[in-house]
């Protein structure tokens, strides 16, 4: 399939709703260095600098379908500790996201403890109970699931082995699915795959696929072989089962089997790799596209995240940088990453041309956007446009907003002939841009102040200038929607 095609797909991230039920859980790290050994044992001591808290399990599935554009309703058990509460305080900063954490004070909120040192590994610990819910518990996280059904357009099932996802309720789980009509996915942990019966598509990784099959799936012959058993048991539809350097392997009933090679050229980490490549599978399905296109979405996203640290998200920017890169992993068109954006400045400035910067939401492109974009790119030899991420519009703009998507907006500002370069970014205000890229010139709309527009004061200080840019009046994304929904009501 063209990437042309792959991102028409990923344009339509941003309409899927997910409902992801499974074991949430806190990812803690700890950073710092080692220099030298205890005295008391053999044993690295390690001089502590940074913590860091991250929803993990399928609260981390969550977290990959919102910095992908989707909404995701999450449905968990937490304990009743100081675990919980930065779970749900770190969920409650994500607006795609809507939790519902059950409380079960007979078990504590699952936390894994990573100790990094020099960007190494040296240790982990965790805290957990893998013991099947209690009756109770079990039929409130079924009410929450069987209520947000009706609104989701595809299930997550992210069984971590940590007691939520038990035989009786993964089994309630998917016939109520099946009932309603959704597909369900399923990123599994049981040595035995007949728990998960009536499923739409099985994503075991390649560890987990030779438990459950018993023998040892080193070729693609025998990967094929026991993901085919699986379905002949009419467990699920496909099985799509990443194999870690060697890609993905998809096996659908009637249909010949597909690889895929891992796209990945650098590994750091590889936690969170199965997280983020069903949530991109799932927003795909969702949207229409086939298990074959949805693997190979969900393949790039999972070869970008392991080359992050930690428990990680991948982002649409990240997708299309991916999508347009040439053989040497730079990016031949408009879309970039930051990294991306901030090696070409450089090349852009080697050649000693000047850098503009301007950035906003963009949603439903009208003249005071074009206005403002051609004033900025007349200002320097080159201009860059930060784009609101989905996410970020969210938070700004409310439930209803961005009426486009990040990827659409992205190709319709890439396609103009005054924007150079477009960088997505998920935060609320592009200071991280500014500060990265360092532009000569800042733009913002005569609206705004000298003293309001942000990093205004670092551009200065570097001894850039600011611009306030002449508005078209009249115009306004507001105004439009405001007088497309008058129009449909008259």
């Amino acid at each position: 399939m063209s990437s042309t095609s792959l991102i028409d797909i990923l344009e339509a991230f941003h309409r899927a709703r997910v409902l992801v039920l499974g074991d949430v859980m806190l990812d803690r790290g700890i950073y710092g260095s080692v220099e030298r050994i205890s005295p008391e044992a053999p044993i690295p001591v390690m001089a502590i600098e940074r913590t860091s808290a991250t929803p993990g399990g399928a609260a981390n599935v969550a977290r990959n379908v919102a910095s992908l554009g989707g909404q995701a309703v999450l449905i968990g058990v937490v304990g009743a500790d100081g675990a919980a509460r930065e779970l749900v305080d770190g969920l409650d900063e994500m607006p795609s996201i809507r939790s519902e954490m059950i409380a079960d004070a007979a078990r504590p909120t699952t936390l894994k403890t990573r100790h990094f040192a020099e960007r190494q590994q040296i240790l982990r610990t965790d805290v957990e109970s893998a013991a099947p819910l209690a009756g109770a518990v079990a039929e409130q996280v079924l009410a929450a699931y069987r209520a947000a059904l009706p609104e989701a357009d595809i299930v997550i099932l992210s069984d971590y082995a940590k007691g939520v996802l038990s035989d009786a309720v993964t089994a309630a789980a998917i016939a109520a699915a099946r009932s309603a009509g959704k597909p369900v996915l399923v990123d599994p942990k049981s040595r035995s795959f007949q728990k998960y019966a009536g499923a739409s598509v099985l994503t075991p990784n390649l560890h987990e696929l030779q438990l459950a099959c018993g023998h040892a799936c080193t070729s693609d012959e025998q990967v094929v072989s026991a993901a085919t058993e699986t379905l002949r048991q009419s467990i699920c539809a496909a099985m799509v089962v990443t194999r870690g350097k060697d890609g993905m392997s998809i096996v659908q009933q009637n249909s010949a089997a597909v690889h895929i090679r891992t796209v990945a050229r650098e590994v750091f980490d590889v936690a969170g790799a199965g997280d983020t490549a069903v949530a991109a599978m799932a927003l795909g399905l969702a949207n229409g596209a086939s298990v074959v296109d949805a693997a190979r979405l969900a393949n790039i996203a999972a070869g970008i995240v392991v080359g992050k640290s930690g428990t990680a998200t991948v982002t649409s920017g990240e997708i299309i940088a991916a999508l347009d890169g040439d053989e040497d992993g730079h990016s031949s068109g408009k879309h970039f990453t930051l990294e991306s954006v901030r090696r070409l400045v450089m090349r852009w400035r080697e050649h000693g041309l000047t850098v503009a910067f301007t950035n906003g939401c963009f949603d439903l492109l009208h003249p005071g956007h074009v206005s403002l974009l051609n004033q900025a790119r007349k200002t320097a030899d080159r201009l860059v446009v930060g784009l609101n991420s989905d996410v970020s519009v969210r938070r700004l703009k409310g439930e209803g907003r961005p009426v486009q998507g990040e990827v659409a907006r992205a190709l319709v500002l890439a396609s103009l002939k005054s924007v150079d370069a477009v960088v997505i970014f998920a935060e609320d205000t592009p200071l991280a841009l500014i500060e990265a890229l360092a532009p000569d010139v800042l733009v913002k709309g005569a609206d705004y102040s000298l003293e309001t527009v942000v990093g205004a004061d670092i551009v200065r200080q570097r001894g850039g200038r600011v611009v306030l840019a002449e508005l078209v009046p009249s115009h306004s994304t507001t105004s439009t929607i405001h007088r497309i929904a008058s129009s449909g009501k008259a």
